[in-house]
C-alpha cells in the first residue's frame, strides 16, 4: 500500500484545531522517532526511511513500530510505499539494526494530535504536528491507497486540506529529519 500524504505549514493553528475538533475527536500522542541509515547515508540519499517509533498516549498506552518507507512515488508529495510492524522491544530492534549495519542517524520528538476522518469516501488521518526543535506547526493528511489510485487520493487529500484552511502554497515536502538536522547544525 502507498501512503498518499500531503504536509503543510499551518498559518493559524487555533483555526485548524477548531475545524478539526468539529469533525472528530483528537487523540493526543507523543512520538519518539529514531531514524537509521548506513554510515555512508545510503537510505537517505535513496529517499528511503528506516525508523523505530515509540508512541506514548492515546488509547494504546505505549507502543513501538518499525517502519520502512520506499522512495517517493510522487515528487510533489510525501507519498511513499510504507511497510510497518509492531515491535515489543525497541532496544532489541536497535541492536538488530546495528548488527545489520544501520546506525541511528537522527532522533527527535513529535507532539501530535491525530484525527481520524471519513471524508470523500476515504478514511483519512489528519495529524497536527509540533516538533520542539522546529518553529511552527504542521499538518499532515494521509490515506492508504494503491499506485493506480494515488492521484485521485492526493486530490481528495488536497481538497480536505482546503476545507481545513490550508492553501496550496502552504504545502511542503521537506522531511522533518532534514529540518531537525539543519536546526542542530545551526
Amino acid at each position: 500500500m502507498i501512503e498518499a500524504e500531503l504536509k503543510a505549514r499551518v498559518r493559524d493553528p487555533e483555526d485548524l484545531l477548531r475545524r478539526l475538533d468539529r469533525r472528530a475527536t483528537a487523540r493526543p500522542e507523543v512520538y519518539r522517532d529514531t531514524y537509521f541509515d548506513t554510515p555512508d547515508g545510503t537510505l537517505t540519499s535513496g529517499d528511503r526511511e528506516l525508523r523505530i517509533r515509540t508512541v506514548h498516549g492515546g488509547s494504546g498506552g505505549v507502543r513501538s513500530l518499525l517502519t520502512y518507507k520506499e522512495p517517493r512515488v510522487d515528487e510533489a508529495s510525501a507519498s511513499k510505499p510504507e511497510h510497518e510492524t509492531h515491535i515489543d522491544v525497541p532496544a532489541a530492534m536497535q541492536v538488530i539494526l546495528g548488527g545489520l549495519g544501520y546506525l541511528p542517524a537522527v532522533a527527535f520528538e513529535k507532539r501530535c494530535r491525530n484525527y481520524v476522518l471519513e471524508e470523500r469516501g476515504r478514511q483519512l488521518l489528519a495529524t497536527v504536528v509540533r516538533i520542539p526543535e522546529i518553529e511552527g506547526t504542521f499538518v499532515e493528511v494521509e490515506t492508504l491507497t494503491t499506485e493506480e489510485d494515488l492521484q485521485a487520493a492526493l486530490g481528495d487529500v488536497r481538497a480536505v486540506l482546503g476545507t481545513l484552511g490550508i492553501a496550496e502554497d502552504d504545502l511542503t515536502t521537506e522531511p522533518y529529519t532534514a529540518a531537525v538536522a539543519a536546526r542542530r547544525q545551526g
